[in-house]
């Protein structure tokens, strides 16, 4: 059965649900890939390229998946604008420091990994104990 709700008009959106989920596996994917990038370069000088471009993924796939749920009312993020909100924050502060980590290539400061894992885990803590 699914979970899509009905249009005004009665038009079931049957596929919108398999769609919202494909594009949470993208998010959760993208996150994994600026974690386990992050640390597996901790003992490299440079930032893995791979860390920015997951950065930048699972902020344009979070922002589909609220598009996605909002234009089909699925009920996801329902109440949880300001989550929503805060993880935007977050994952715009990690794409971007991540983005100035890679470019300065192998003279990227400690502080700079750490700032992109820190600010990693506070957004993946976010999505989970935020309710």
């Amino acid at each position: 059965m699914s979970r899509a709700r009905t249009r005004n008009d009665g038009d079931k959106l049957p596929g919108m649900e398999f769609l919202y989920d494909v594009f949470v596996f993208a998010h959760f994917a993208s996150w994994a890939l600026v974690f386990g990038g992050t640390i597996a370069s901790l003992r490299n000088k440079a930032l893995y390229k791979a860390v920015s471009h997951g950065a930048w993924g699972a902020l344009v796939a979070g922002v589909i998946m609220v598009g996605i749920d909002e234009m089909a009312d699925l009920g996801h993020t329902e109440g949880l604008m300001a989550k929503i909100g805060v993880k935007l924050v977050i994952a715009l502060a990690v794409a971007v420091t991540a983005q100035i980590a890679v470019r300065k290539g192998e003279s990227v400061s400690p502080g700079l990994k750490g700032a992109v894992l820190g600010l990693t885990l506070v957004n993946i803590l976010v999505a989970v104990f935020w309710h």
